[in-house]
């Protein structure tokens, strides 16, 4: 599956309307099993659905680690969606029913699925010492994440979630209609390079949520970043547990709600 949509479509200016050709993100819904019982049905952008069910288990909470998984496969590719199974290692026992979702995750749900908020604040291990780095060097990454943006710039409709080191340089980046989607995929395909990730900024293109902390805090990142604003949620966890909490991260400036003592 494309993962843009070229659709034909009306575009209307002040000065009349007129035929256009137009490149769209294309989403589909995608299920992650554990043996036999399917675990989440999630709204993704097609591409790196491997790296997607790893980071999804590692930032939920289903598996401490990727060693603790050995395969992310497909099981079956149909129209009405992509079903895979995430494969566990040799001697790791997880109780599928535990981390079921009660229903689907949209592109833009978050904790939509969770039966309750008590089952959102999965223990976390504590979070590396640094990253701690100069506030110019924070004003230059979403500049720089911008710049490896290919499918904002096809489409304009596409979230992305960057991982930085330290000194600014890019490790890697994803995209994905769901900002959620775009962190685990991230997450994923990181993880199998590394692990733990160590000191490494998140920088995500939208708002910081709660649970863009909580995801950051399980997989073992200090400093989560956003372009807009944090959730009242997403301060107070980072709080809670030793975060950092960037938000309005633009030119000019930006806004620390937990977590201060990383940036100079």
């Amino acid at each position: 599956m494309d993962l843009f949509t070229d659709r034909r479509i009306e575009r209307v200016t002040t000065d009349g309307r007129s035929g256009a050709d137009d490149a769209l993100v294309t989403e589909a819904p995608i299920e992650y099993r554990l043996g036999d019982v399917p675990i989440a049905v999630l709204m993704r952008t097609p591409g790196d659905d491997a790296a997607l069910g790893l980071g999804f288990a590692i930032t939920e909470g289903i598996v401490l680690g990727p060693d603790e998984v050995s395969d992310v496969r497909l099981r079956t590719a149909g129209a009405d969606g992509d079903r895979w199974d995430l494969v566990l290692a040799p001697g790791v026992d997880v109780d599928p029913e535990q981390f079921r979702r009660s229903t689907y995750t949209t592109s833009s749900c978050g904790v939509c699925g969770k039966a309750s908020i008590d089952a959102v604040r999965i223990a976390a291990p504590a979070p590396p010492t640094g990253p701690v780095v100069d506030r110019s060097l924070l004003l230059s990454l979403p500049e720089r994440m911008l710049e490896a943006q290919t499918g904002f710039a096809a489409t304009g409709g596409i979230h992305a979630a960057a991982l930085f080191a330290p000194d600014g340089s890019l490790l890697a980046l994803r995209e994905d209609v769901g900002r959620h989607n775009a962190v685990d995929k991230l997450v994923g395909l990181v993880a199998r390079r590394r692990w733990p990730l160590g000191e490494v900024i998140l920088v995500v293109s939208g708002r910081v949520s709660f649970e863009m902390v909580q995801k950051a805090a399980v997989a073992g990142i200090a400093m989560v970043c956003g372009v807009s604003a944090a959730s009242s949620l997403a301060a107070e966890l980072g709080s809670e547990l030793g975060l950092t909490v960037v938000g309005f991260l633009r030119a000019g400036g930006f806004n620390v709600y937990a977590g201060s003592h990383r940036v100079l």
